[in-house]
């Protein structure tokens, strides 16, 4: 099959932990412990989440006294495609001897009239104690959410419409190579209606729908979602909290999953198999093989026709 995984942000950085390069070189391996299976026997192409390395490269840059203003976050995002996607590309050329991998720094398509750039809402960075994120805001115009006790950075995610790299991908994969890509959502993007000319816009675009929509474009078989959970949980967190193994899109999105973090999980698999008729599910990195068999995960499957 040709398998899109989508790897949540915390599989190179756990919640809590420091975010040295060490710390995420060390994590890096069991990432590629989980796909290196599924790499055997199936075409794949990984994204991945780029939230706290983001947000790391955002407060240093706006810190630094060489700099007159900071970098935007699509430059900063670039970046973090490149960092990121080193480290899995080293990992899996160590456990895939032979094995073409290429990591691409890829561009996600968004409209400029998208009403997100006006309601930021995608949390990026730490989480800061209330006056801290106060003083952030007043010094960097910053905009911040509430976030447990304490407040952090939201920026806009506006929707993708196009990953601009998608035919180099397609032609990646039928050479047999293992592609890296749209880390972080990719670089967000205008196109000018008259040049065609591609401008960086100041925002995040959510992984795993432009996963999702990657997946389609590519015709992929099958799109998996990788997070910190088994599973999708309705109830999550509550005393009737139970496990939900398999879905449609429609029992998906009336399940209460549109906010929080699960909320554009749900919503990329219920895209994916809406427009393509083709599975997808969302689990836990270390089952990556055991959800693709069926045996571990939220598996996502059309809604019946109605007679």
């Amino acid at each position: 099959m040709r398998i899109v995984v989508a790897l949540g942000g915390n599989a190179l950085l756990h919640r809590g932990e420091r975010p040295d390069a060490a710390v995420q070189e060390a994590n890096v391996d069991r990432v590629t412990t989980a796909l290196a299976a599924l790499a055997h026997e199936h075409e794949i192409v990984i994204t991945h989440g780029n939230g706290p390395q983001l947000g790391l490269l955002a407060a240093e840059s706006a810190a630094d006294p060489a700099l007159s203003v900071p970098y935007p976050l699509d430059l900063l995002g670039a970046q973090t495609q490149g960092m990121i996607g080193s480290l899995l590309a080293r990992s899996l050329h160590d456990a895939l001897p032979g094995r073409r991998i290429a990591v691409l720094v890829t561009h996600t398509l968004v409209r400029a009239d998208d009403p997100a750039f006006d309601h930021p809402a995608k949390f990026v960075g730490q989480v800061y104690p209330p006056d801290v994120a106060s003083s952030l805001a007043a010094g960097r115009g910053w905009h911040f959410a509430a976030h447990g006790t304490g407040r952090r950075r939201v920026v806009p995610s506006p929707e993708p419409e196009r990953v601009w790299e998608t035919d180099i991908v397609h032609e990646l994969l039928t050479g047999g190579t293992l592609v890296i890509c749209a880390g972080g959502g990719g670089v967000p993007v205008t196109a000018d209606r008259d040049t065609g000319a591609l401008t960086g816009v100041e925002a995040v675009v959510d992984k795993d729908l432009t996963a999702a929509l990657l997946a389609e474009d590519l015709e992929a078989d099958f799109l998996l979602i990788l997070t910190d959970v088994p599973c999708v949980y309705s109830g999550y967190r509550t005393p009737g909290q139970r496990p939900l193994l398999g879905a449609t899109p429609g029992e998906l999105r009336g399940g209460g999953f549109t906010g929080g973090p699960m909320g554009p999980k749900a919503e990329a698999a219920a895209r994916f198999v809406e427009r393509t008729g083709g599975p997808a599910a969302i689990g836990a990195l270390d089952a990556a093989y055991e959800i693709v068999h069926g045996r571990s995960g939220t598996l996502v499957r059309p809604d019946l026709p109605v007679e």
